[in-house]
């Protein structure tokens, strides 16, 4: 006996998990280079190169801070994809 897939619960799904997945980091480059934009504006420095250091620090002390949280999230979403494929029968 096969199961259904709601496919559309399924996408709407991992749109979520791309986006808890994501969003950290990007918001955490997003300020950084927010502040850095701000300071070379106060300071008139017009350095190209400057903004990318803090972006990658920023982005990089976000991933190791929410690692934990990140695995379980993609840990959870595989499992119910696994269910899923389970319930339909696996072929």
């Amino acid at each position: 006996m096969n199961g259904t897939v709601d496919v559309q619960e399924i996408l709407r799904q991992t749109l979520m998990v791309a986006v808890k997945l994501g969003a950290p980091s990007l918001l955490a480059s997003l300020l950084a280079g927010l502040i850095v934009s701000l300071f070379q504006a106060m300071t008139q420095v017009s350095e190209a190169t400057l903004s990318f250091v803090p972006k990658f620090v920023a982005t990089m002390a976000v991933l190791v801070l929410t690692a934990s949280f990140m695995y379980s999230t993609i840990h959870a979403y595989t499992q119910m994809i696994f269910d899923q494929i389970i319930r339909v029968g696996g072929s």
